[in-house]
């Protein structure tokens, strides 16, 4: 697999992004996964705001919503996130949302692609920074994406020593966003996209909701929700 960082301009808000990817990426072979950040999404489509509503519109975005120091522990779209994906980073005088629907922003960016590309397989992943329990620093999650199976189910395969695989899912959405990510950088780096190459994934066309409903997890039977249930109703 072979993970390409994208030096852009500075996207305005506004701008059209299936231009501006195609600008700064004018080929991309059949098979590759594109990863673009949420900022871009949001600023594509204008999901902006005054920096000081942030806090009021961190409760209003999220399902779940406390206070812990200086951020706020979230959860918003069916992921655990810190201040349910608003920031201020690499935005001017404003703060950024997530995009309304990232899985339908990404299959939408996925569609006009298609048609400039013209080829038939093509994933496009929305990434934004996410916090692991207990891990010092950001990693990157997949808030949306589109074009590819996001789960796989490894189910009743064998490992190394003949057992059966009981219950393992391997989530390749999330891992790709995160090695994409940490192609991408988290600063100055003015690289919002990232071309990933003969990725381990099976490619198909699903409908957003569809997509959404694979990758998320049944809060009971989640590792946290021992924890999780004292605060989340």
């Amino acid at each position: 697999m072979k993970i390409t960082a994208v030096k852009t301009a500075v996207f305005k808000e506004k701008q059209n992004l299936p231009a501006f990817i195609f600008k700064h990426l004018p080929a991309v072979k059949d098979g590759g996964i594109i990863a673009v950040s949420s900022k871009v999404c949001a600023l594509w489509e204008c999901r902006t705001a005054p920096a000081g509503r942030k806090e009021e519109l961190i409760k209003k975005e999220s399902y779940f919503a406390l206070k812990t120091g200086l951020c706020w522990f979230t959860i918003k779209d069916g992921m655990v996130m810190t201040n349910a994906g608003i920031d201020e980073s690499n935005i001017k005088n404003k703060i950024a949302l997530l995009p309304r629907d990232c899985y339908k922003t990404a299959a939408r960016l996925r569609a006009a692609l298609l048609k400039k590309y013209k080829i038939k397989n093509l994933g496009i992943i929305l990434t934004d920074s996410m916090i692991l329990p207990l891990r010092a620093g950001v990693i990157a999650g997949a808030v949306g994406y589109s074009g590819f199976e996001g789960v796989k189910d490894c189910r009743g395969q064998k490992d190394l020593h003949g057992r059966k695989l009981k219950m393992t899912f391997v989530n390749a959405a999330d891992t790709l966003a995160a090695a994409a990510a940490l192609m991408m950088g988290e600063g100055a780096e003015q690289s919002p996209l990232a071309l990933i190459e003969n990725a381990p994934v099976s490619f198909r066309a699903r409908a957003a909701k569809l997509t959404r409903a694979e990758i998320k997890y049944p809060l009971k039977d989640d590792l946290y929700y021992p924890f999780l249930k004292k605060i989340v109703k």
